[in-house]
């Protein structure tokens, strides 16, 4: 849902900052590496130590990234399948940095095991929810659902928190409680997501399966000797 209207925005925000990169001979997939290795730095050298607010603004900076890379190849007619692939698998890497981080924060000083699990379950139905398209798409799926948290809303809803719990560094009393409620809210939503695109692909293999069979029952009563209708 996010990812549909945010990414837009940004897209013609970020349009100018893009073209510079490309005046200045800088590739797209060189973008997306630096983008991930800077996501990866923040959240680990941050988030287990418990600085969310620092780690977040770091963490947002390099985000963007995904938006400037596809928006350079576009302007320069370089989309690639290859691009794509490398776009997508680094965002996977980059997700796995930013919930293990939290994960580390909890199982270490945060000293909250239940919440390490939670963090825990939210990395891995993250990556189990992008597995579940990529893999239904792969078998000829159309795989006709987003579901109810994709990985914008994940993220959203995670640095936000994230950041606001960091303010507790500046005194802001007891924000820190925002942390653990969107970690659950995202547990919750990746599991309902999951459900979602399993049912939807089901639906969707069960369609295929029986029109492939009527076809072939179409087919065998049409050659010579089957039964004619």
């Amino acid at each position: 849902m996010l990812n549909k209207y945010a990414r837009a925005f940004f897209t013609r925000v970020l349009t100018p900052f893009a073209a510079l990169l490309l005046r200045l001979r800088v590739s797209p997939d060189a973008v997306t590496l630096v983008g991930t290795a800077g996501v990866m730095a923040g959240a680990l050298a941050f988030y287990p130590r418990g600085s969310f607010f620092w780690g977040t603004i770091v963490i947002t900076l390099f985000v963007f990234s995904d938006l400037v890379d596809g928006n350079m190849a576009r302007q320069i007619g370089a989309s690639s399948r290859w691009g794509a692939f490398l776009d997508s698998t680094l965002d996977r890497v980059a997700d796995a940095a930013i919930f293990s981080a939290l994960a580390l924060w909890y199982a270490g000083e945060g000293d909250n095991l239940m919440l390490c699990a939670v963090t825990l379950f939210c990395l891995a139905s993250g990556q189990v929810v992008s597995y579940t398209k990529a893999r239904g798409e792969s078998i000829g799926m159309p795989v006709k659902v987003n579901g109810l948290v994709e990985r914008a809303e994940r993220l959203v809803i995670t640095l936000v928190c994230a950041g606001f719990a960091g303010l507790e560094d500046f005194g802001v009393p007891h924000i820190g409680v925002v942390l653990p409620i969107a970690l659950w809210v995202v547990a919750a939503g990746s599991l309902i997501t999951l459900i979602q695109r399993m049912v939807t692909v089901r639906r969707e293999a069960a369609e295929a399966d029986a029109a492939e069979a009527r076809a072939a029952s179409a087919a065998g009563s049409e050659r010579p000797g089957g039964s004619a209708s």
